[in-house]
């Protein structure tokens, strides 16, 4: 996958309203952990394998999003002339 590509993927991602990152790690977490327990059917452990990467394309969507908000605040920050 190409960085274009990514990005475009990446503004296609959308959040339900009560979607939160903290809660999402966790899910992504949990998910890993039954995996390594070796306790699920074949066919459930890919299903669970391909939710966890769902979530963390989420995860790294709204990271890549929060970063863009700061390094234009950072912009916004550096272009006002100082106050004396």
């Amino acid at each position: 996958m190409t960085k274009a590509n990514s990005k475009s993927e990446a503004a296609a991602i959308r959040f339900p309203s009560d979607w939160n990152y903290e809660a999402t790690v966790s899910e992504v977490e949990t998910i890993i952990s039954q995996i390594e327990l070796g306790e699920l059917e074949l066919a459930d452990v890919f299903q669970r394998f391909s939710t966890a990467v769902e979530r963390l394309r989420q995860c790294e969507t709204f990271l890549n999003r929060q970063q863009q908000q700061v390094d234009l605040l950072i912009e916004t920050l550096l272009d006002e002339p100082e106050a004396l």
